[in-house]
Formats: C-alpha cells, sequence, structure tokens
C-alpha cells in the first residue's frame, strides 16, 4: 500500500486573529495585487485551493469596531472571478452563509464561477444564527440556532436542483440552423419546501466538475452530520494528534449511512507554520509571532469576551481578575466569537491553567488562542505534516499563514520539496478540474440523465 497523499489547502489571512498587520513584511489585505500574490504562490505550491473567509457584518467590541476588521474586505465573488484569470490549476473557494442568501442567487454566482474558471469552484457552506449579524438582513435574527443546518440543507438542495437542471452537453450547434438547446437537456427547476419555493429555468450551464467542491466546517453533532452527508471537505478545528484522529473516524464513520466512501471526503485541520534554520531558530521565531499575535490590548479584548465585563483597567502582564464572569452580558462582543458557549465553565479552565503554570493574562490568551502550528526547520516540518496524515490525523491542511501577501513563499519554496522527496505530495496538477486534484476523481456529480 502507498503512502497517503497530504492535501493542502490556504487560507487568505484577511481578517483574523492569525494576521500581524503590524509587521514591516506584512501588506495590503485589501489590494487585488495581494490576492494575486498569494494565489499564484498556492498554485506554485501545487495547493489544492485557497478559499477567502465572509463577514456580514464588522463585529463590535464594547461598541467600536473590533480588531483587523478595520481593514474591511471586498466582495468574496469579485475576487475570487478576479483570480480565475490569473491562475490556471488552483482551487477558489469562498465562505457564502446558508442562513441569509437565497438559493436560486447562490446557484448562479457558485455556477457562474466554476463555469469562467474551467471547473475550480468551491463553496465553503457556513450558518449563522447570530441576530448582531441578522441585523443587516431583511431575516434577521429570528432564525432559531436549531434551524441552522435545516436551512443549510434546504438551499443545497435547492442549489444542486439548478446546477442538475442543465446536461453537461445540453448545448448543441447545427451549422445551418445555429446553436440550439439539446431536447430534454435543460429541465425547469421546481422546489416547494419549508424555507423556499423557487419555480423557473436556471439560466447557466454545468461547469466541467458538475457543480462545485463543498467545503464545509460545522463541529456540533448536526454539523458532523450535514457534513458526512453533504461535504467534500471539512475545515477542522483538531488540530492535535489525538483530536484529529478521534474527529477523523467519527466523521468518517457517519458517511457509509448516507452511501458515501470515507475516501468522498478530505478533512482538512487548520494550521499555521513558523520555519528556521535551525529548530531553536523557529522555536525563537514562532513566539516572537505569537505575541506579536496577541498584544496586551487583544489580550484583555480576548478575555473580556469570556468575562463579560469591562476589564481595561487590567494589567496584561498581571494575573486573571478575581471577579468572576457576566454570563448574561453578551454586549461586550458582538459578531462572532471563537469561545465556548459556558463563559464559567471556561473561566475555571483558565483559571486552573494560570495558576498551575503561573501564566499572567496575555501568557495565557497566548497559549489558549493558538493554532495547530507547525514550528522547526522545512524537514522537520515536512515530517510532522506527513506524519498526522500517515496516522489517520486528517488528510492534509489549510494552512493560515501569518503575513500578507507573502506568507506562503517559504512554505511552498522549502517545504514542499520535503514533502515531494517523502512520497507524500504530488508533483504536478494531474487533473483539469478542483474535483479532479482534491479527490482524485473525473466524476461529474449529479449529472442530468438523458
Amino acid at each position: 500500500m502507498g503512502r497517503r497523499q497530504v492535501h493542502l489547502a490556504a487560507h487568505f489571512p484577511g481578517v483574523n486573529n492569525t494576521t500581524v498587520w503590524s509587521d514591516p513584511a506584512s501588506g495590503s489585505q485589501t489590494d487585488f495585487a495581494s490576492f494575486v500574490h498569494f494565489a499564484r504562490a498556492a498554485e506554485a505550491g501545487l495547493f489544492d485551493f485557497l478559499f477567502l473567509a465572509e463577514g456580514l457584518r464588522l463585529r463590535e467590541h464594547r461598541g467600536q469596531i473590533h480588531d483587523l476588521d478595520v481593514v474591511g474586505r471586498p466582495d468574496t465573488f469579485t475576487v475570487l472571478n478576479a483570480l480565475a484569470s490569473v491562475t490556471t490549476h488552483l482551487g477558489l473557494g469562498g465562505t457564502i452563509n446558508t442562513t441569509f442568501n437565497e438559493p436560486y442567487e447562490v446557484a448562479k454566482q457558485f455556477a457562474s464561477l466554476d463555469l469562467l474558471s474551467g471547473g475550480r469552484a468551491a463553496w465553503n457552506l457556513v450558518t449563522s444564527s447570530d441576530a448582531f449579524t441578522g441585523e443587516n438582513f431583511r431575516r434577521g435574527g429570528f432564525l432559531r440556532p436549531d434551524q441552522r443546518y435545516e436551512r443549510a440543507a434546504e438551499i443545497l438542495e435547492v442549489a444542486k436542483k439548478c446546477w442538475d437542471s442543465w446536461a453537461e452537453d445540453a448545448v448543441a450547434a447545427d451549422r445551418a440552423t445555429g446553436m440550439f438547446l439539446r431536447e430534454g437537456a435543460l429541465r425547469r427547476v421546481d422546489h416547494d419546501g419549508d424555507q423556499f419555493g423557487v419555480h423557473g429555468w436556471f439560466g447557466t450551464p454545468r461547469a466541467r466538475q458538475g457543480y462545485p467542491v463543498l467545503l464545509q466546517s460545522g463541529d456540533s453533532d448536526a454539523g458532523r452530520e450535514f457534513g458526512a452527508a453533504t461535504a467534500d471537505a471539512i475545515f477542522s478545528r483538531h488540530g492535535s494528534l489525538e483530536s484529529g484522529q478521534a474527529f477523523f473516524q467519527d466523521l468518517k464513520g457517519r458517511m457509509p449511512r448516507y452511501g458515501r466512501h470515507p475516501d468522498e471526503l478530505k478533512i482538512l485541520p487548520a494550521a499555521t507554520f513558523v520555519l528556521g534554520d535551525t529548530e531553536a531558530d523557529a522555536e525563537e521565531r514562532a513566539e516572537h509571532v505569537r505575541r506579536q499575535q496577541v498584544g496586551p490590548l487583544t489580550a484583555i479584548a480576548f478575555l473580556e469576551q469570556v468575562w463579560g465585563r469591562d476589564l481595561s483597567g487590567c494589567d496584561p502582564d498581571g494575573p486573571l481578575p478575581d471577579v468572576d464572569p457576566d454570563p448574561d452580558n453578551v454586549s461586550i462582543t458582538r459578531g462572532r466569537v471563537r469561545h465556548e458557549k459556558d463563559p464559567a465553565a471556561l473561566a475555571a479552565q483558565w483559571r486552573e491553567l494560570a495558576e498551575s503554570r503561573s501564566l499572567s493574562i496575555r501568557e495565557l490568551i497566548v497559549e489558549t488562542t493558538s493554532r495547530q502550528s507547525f514550528i522547526g526547520t522545512p524537514a522537520q516540518v515536512a515530517e510532522q505534516i506527513d506524519g498526522y496524515v500517515q496516522a489517520g490525523a486528517s488528510d492534509g491542511f489549510i494552512l493560515v499563514p501569518h503575513l500578507t501577501p507573502g506568507g506562503l513563499d517559504e512554505f511552498v519554496a522549502k517545504v514542499v520539496p520535503e514533502l515531494q522527496d517523502r512520497g507524500s505530495y504530488r508533483t504536478a496538477y494531474t487533473g483539469a478540474t478542483l474535483r479532479d486534484h482534491l479527490l482524485h476523481t473525473h466524476r461529474n456529480p449529479g449529472l442530468l440523465a438523458g
């Protein structure tokens, strides 16, 4: 049996707490040139895809715009369609919300990207029950959390009906009469469901990969079921070896009841990396990066998100506050927050960790908010990544570099050749579409018969 192959993807580090915008090597997070540089580096490294995050409302912290959200971001589809013109093989993924969008419009936007890119589109499906975000939309915040995946499943069902309404060879040519639609090659979209009623003809022909690759990141039981039933790849937060193996086995173990083989789904945790000439050099660089990512104000802001209190009077380099969290105060940070739902339990865990290791507030936040990170020489990082894949903890990783736009450059130049030398990574793209090189299949899903 040959070695399991490593899959790599990249998250453009626009608005997240990994980005170090203050570093002298950091460039723009909104100029198109930054997106081009990043995409071309990922393609030079033979990555499966890049994807963009999406924010439907700027986060607020104590009434002010939160952290990196002050940068803003361009529209996802605008950027990805533009990147299709400067890349040839790289997959192009967009994070598009299923709670506040309509299925026909989303289906058309992804079908257009897939068609114009030659079959390289990917949809990262996310849900939101956030009333704060919902204030930007007619739907508002009335959708209950337990309805999120019901709506997500139906919006995907309608989108697939749209994509499947065109046969692969729907358009035929006749020299005498001109172009025409082959008889029976296009059918109406008719859907009546709990969330949507869609009736009519879908206007965009299907792309060569059938329809976009589907990415998903939910970790609740409902989210795992949704991913096992529908996703081509999972953007996982389980980065350690043990938790990665448990998640890998659980998710892929759910797939047979949906008639799916485990190989039809790739599990790709997010990860950062820091390279050095020696292991000690890399460790020193990693410590410097983490302290850039979690400055004094950021440390206090993260603590306030859990405590639900104004802690601006606390010393970031001092101990945790004596006061208990206020679980009813949800107005400190509005928008997506990455912490657990039980602030009292999380605060107790943090107190225990801080006391056992004598950590200051800032040291605690550095410790508890870091992603899975690969640190070492290029050879060591390649060995670590390969080890996770061979051990069945993941199918690869989605890299989140801390610099824009050149954060992938050193990895591509130094780590990718090491992975190739180990026989665990491709030396060339061998397929035409994203589905080809992500899933090693030329199968077009859901093709319209006849």
